[in-house]
């Protein structure tokens, strides 16, 4: 595969899979049959947060990571050791990605069920990045649905993604490149700032204040460096008597000096009651813009309970539950076989929930005149978007589509191990998501009890999974 500008240094080889997908490419490769053409779809079942929807993120780190999915001298030493036959292990060694993957644009709005990417290719190949595009798709979607929901309750206020520390190790880079996607204005991680070309922001730890035994003393010395720029954290001893004061103190400092003071952050105690008699001593000190910057384990239940309140912050800086993903901490998308040597495949299943959809197949997303979304159909990938769909699981329940206009919601982005599509930095991606999801209706946006989004199957594909279903049905 033809490797695209990368945002971000290698951290990938062909060795970043489980075993069991070398397990299976080596039989494959033995039996003759790594070419033979496959299909594979990427979907999830259920919505992360028991939300409304999910945003598509990962599409470009994924491109990446197949660009960097090798196996050099070292990779084929380890699998040697690890008991793989020489004569396989010499085929990997010119091993590259040469299929075609659809999926939608970064910032998709995406429901279950739905392929939210098609793999096309030899068995081998397409089998043997499934834990590679899983590991990226899953993890960066779910964090850019939880930024999504935080920035939703913020209503307008900055979010920032202050997760670094508590991420999953390395993953923390991905995080910190979903959450922007899923509409975050920025990130305390440094690294990810500089792959991703993110908004970098960050204030002062408890430690520094500590540091000096007098806490005027610490904000008068982090002023001096950072002038206009300076966020003093008010609550290493007391935020209202003790904080808050020597704030103002350095404020006055900063502006006898042409400068101003940027912003105070709150990190602990009753964060409505204390911002709010923040926001009342800073006004009435001539100090109305500046900001007040709240954190400490917030989530978007507990930053909507604070804009409730009439909380006057300005920025919520959220860690933990943003960056892991809490409280769900992983997307259940699969990667499923949906079509082998021109064959539509069916994994069988107890009900309908948990069979798979066979055949080569896209999705149509069908708009009303004012452009709002309305509907999702899977259909054939050779039939034209359907005028009619069926539930996916109640085949009772139909629906009309003929007074809605579709839309591809699958494009090609690798075409024969060739990337074809331009792919977003993150800031396209992030204005994409913000289009998307103004274009979703607002009873799918709901925390609790959102509507549920109208996904179904065309006739045509509802009459392919009956056929193939027919021999299990009739024994």
């Amino acid at each position: 595969m033809t490797a695209p500008r990368t945002e971000s240094p290698p951290l990938l080889s062909g060795l970043y899979t489980d075993r069991y997908e070398l397990s299976m490419a080596w039989a494959f490769w033995r039996e003759g049959r790594a070419e033979v053409p496959a299909v594979f779809d990427y979907f999830f079942r259920t919505l992360p947060f028991g939300g409304g929807y999910a945003v598509f993120a990962g599409a470009a780190t994924l491109v990446e990571a197949l660009a960097q999915f090798r196996f050099g001298e070292a990779e084929l030493e380890f699998l040697r050791r690890e008991g793989f036959e020489p004569a396989f292990l010499e085929a990997l060694r010119g091993f590259e990605f040469r299929g075609s993957i659809w999926m939608p644009p970064e910032g998709e709005v995406v429901f279950p069920f739905e392929p939210v990417a098609r793999v096309e290719g030899g068995l081998l190949e397409t089998q043997l990045i499934e834990t590679v595009l899983l590991n990226v798709l899953n993890f960066q979607t779910l964090i850019a649905t939880k930024a999504a929901r935080c920035v939703a309750a913020a209503r307008g206020r900055l979010v920032s993604e202050f997760g670094l520390r508590r991420a999953q190790g390395l993953a923390g880079r991905w995080a910190s490149r979903a959450a922007c996607i899923g509409g975050c204005a920025s990130t305390s991680n440094l690294d990810a700032a500089r792959c991703y070309g993110l908004r970098s922001a960050g204030t002062m730890a408890h430690s520094f204040v500590q540091s000096y035994g007098d806490e005027l003393a610490a904000f008068r010395a982090f002023a001096a460096v950072h002038g206009s720029n300076t966020v003093l954290l008010l609550d290493t001893y007391d935020t209202l008597r003790s904080g808050l004061p020597n704030a103002l103190t350095v404020a006055r400092e900063l502006a006898a000096r042409g400068q101003r003071l940027a912003g105070v952050r709150i990190d602990s105690g009753d964060l409505a009651y204390q911002a709010r008699a923040v926001r009342q001593a800073l006004d009435a000190a001539g100090f109305a813009d500046v900001k007040i910057v709240a954190s400490n384990q917030l989530d978007e239940f507990l930053i909507r309970s604070l804009l409730e309140q009439g909380a006057p912050i300005d920025v919520f800086g959220v860690g933990t539950a943003l960056a892991a993903g809490l409280p769900d901490a992983a997307l259940d998308g699969v990667y499923k076989l949906a079509a082998c040597a021109g064959r539509p495949c069916l994994k069988r299943a107890d009900g309908l929930a948990k069979q798979t959809l066979p055949g080569r197949k896209t999705v149509s997303r069908y708009r009303d005149a004012e452009g709002r979304f309305c509907a999702d159909a899977i259909h054939l990938a050779d039939e034209p978007p359907p005028e009619r769909m069926i539930h996916p699981h109640d085949p009772s329940r139909r629906l009309a589509l003929s007074a809605w206009r579709p839309e591809a919601l699958l494009r090609p982005v690798i075409q024969n191990g060739r990337l074809v599509a331009e792919l977003s930095d993150v800031a396209g991606a992030a204005a994409y998501a913000r289009a998307r999801l103004a274009a979703l209706p607002p009873e799918h946006h709901r925390f609790e009890n959102p509507h549920i989004y109208k996904v179904g199957i065309s006739p045509s594909l509802a009459a392919l999974r009956e056929e193939l279903m027919r021999p299990w049905l009739e024994s």
